[in-house]
């Protein structure tokens, strides 16, 4: 069992900046695929970045150059740095933790970015 928390969401304005982390409960990341998603209302979820157990990323086209994923290993958590951010980045981000066949969800984290 893993548990995923993740913290860092909150309001800011356009063109602002936020990190997200998500903390997982025990080292999994030697084995795990990381990623970040997000779903805005009436949306479905979105992947938008992930990071493979050999450190391999992959994005979304919509935030390639604004948003990076990485990981400290020591303190098994997992961050998303955000900037440049847009009002079409308001959603709620959830962590997840992907092994086949099962995954892990966080409890997810609001961001909105609004003037």
């Amino acid at each position: 069992q893993v548990q995923l928390v993740e913290s860092g969401g909150g309001l800011v304005q356009p063109g602002g900046s936020l990190r997200l982390s998500c903390a997982a409960s025990r080292n999994i990341f030697s084995i795990y695929v990381m990623g970040w998603y997000r779903q805005a209302p009436g949306k479905q979820r979105e992947l938008v970045a992930r990071i493979s157990s050999g450190g391999n990323t992959n994005y979304a086209d919509s935030v390639k150059g604004r948003f990076t994923i990485s990981r400290d290993n020591a303190r098994n958590t997992v961050y998303l740095q955000m900037n440049s951010l847009k009002p079409e980045d308001t959603a709620v981000y959830y962590c997840n933790a992907y092994l086949f066949p099962g995954d892990y969800w966080g409890q997810g984290t609001q961001v909105t970015v609004s003037s």
